[in-house]
């Protein structure tokens, strides 16, 4: 649905986006990450064809952007960075133009869009309000409603969730999951948990370069030049035993903590891609410790990002 070649944007001698390439399919939900002033936003401009790229070319669902700008907008729903509108508005009459403007003209198909619109995003309680009286969080409701009132194929949403309170995120967080199935959608988000929670891939830019391009599990396994296994055994370890246990084991680095009167953990790290978990274990029952768990640690999103967009 979208397919975006060697996009390249600077403005004077600052370049904002160097050489991107980004496709979605239909029913993808892609997560758009990175650092303020990273080039997220100026990417979607051009994807929505906002800005003009100054070099590279964007399809949207295999039309040209730049040859048949028109025709390509028709198929987009975007939501900007800071959601504006006419101020003076009201809610109503605001969606009621902007479905117009975006091609619903017959009065039953309007009218039907928005109750749609009305219900799904929970815009009833300030249905005939003034935008400009509305809290951050509903001028932001109001904001995705106009994306979504024409029923697009391709949704370009520039932090959707901002300004809106845990139960509001979480309602617009399966709005976005439940039309995903037949939409292409692109979220530009800081909140890296509603990456893991409806996003099937993740795309991390910074300094204007694209860094990862993959399904958010899948981020830090390149990153990942260490392994740290934890095994938590249900005894409390003195330091004779441990000082045993660490011989026995053989590993560079291990490290052994009480976490009780009657529990400890002891953690593994290892340069070796496959530990020998069996050996492991079998060692620590010598000792005759009971394993409570075992698993491996892996690094959060916040620190894989962190890695990511700092090349660490």
């Amino acid at each position: 649905m979208i397919e975006s070649r060697n996009l390249t944007k600077s403005f004077d001698n600052f370049i904002a986006v160097n050489n991107v390439n980004l496709n979605v399919k239909r029913g993808e939900v892609v997560g758009f990450l990175g650092p303020n002033g990273a080039g997220k936003s100026t990417t979607m401009k051009m994807l929505t064809g906002f800005l003009e790229p100054d070099s590279g070319e964007i399809l949207i669902n295999n039309i040209d952007m730049k040859l048949h700008p028109l025709q390509a907008k028709q198929l987009i729903g975007y939501l900007p960075e800071g959601a504006p509108s006419y101020s003076d508005m009201i809610v109503s009459d605001f969606l009621s133009f902007v479905g117009k403007m975006r091609g619903i003209n017959d009065k039953i198909s309007l009218k039907n869009r928005l109750e749609e619109m009305a219900n799904q995003i929970n815009l009833k309680e300030v249905w005939d309000r003034p935008i400009e009286t509305l809290s951050k969080g509903f001028k932001r409701r109001v904001g995705i409603a106009q994306a979504l009132i024409h029923d697009p194929d391709i949704l370009i949403l520039d932090e959707p969730t901002d300004g809106l309170d845990p139960n509001q995120k979480h309602e617009m967080r399966n709005l976005i999951k439940t039309i995903s199935k037949n939409k292409a959608i692109v979220i530009s988000t800081h909140i890296l948990e509603e990456v893991e929670a409806i996003c099937s891939r993740a795309v991390i830019i910074a300094n204007g370069k694209l860094l990862a391009n993959e399904k958010p599990n899948n981020l830090g396994k390149n990153l990942e030049d260490k392994n740290v296994f934890c095994v938590t055994v249900s005894s409390k370890l003195n330091s004779l035993i441990s000082k045993e246990i660490k011989a026995d084991l053989n590993y560079k680095n291990i490290e052994i903590k009480s976490t009780d009167n009657s529990s400890a953990k002891i953690l593994i790290e290892s340069d070796e891609k496959n530990l020998d978990l069996n050996k492991i274990l079998t060692k620590l029952k010598k000792h005759k410790l009971e394993v409570v768990e075992a698993f491996f640690i892996k690094p959060s999103l916040d620190d894989i990002f962190r890695k990511i967009t700092q090349s660490k």
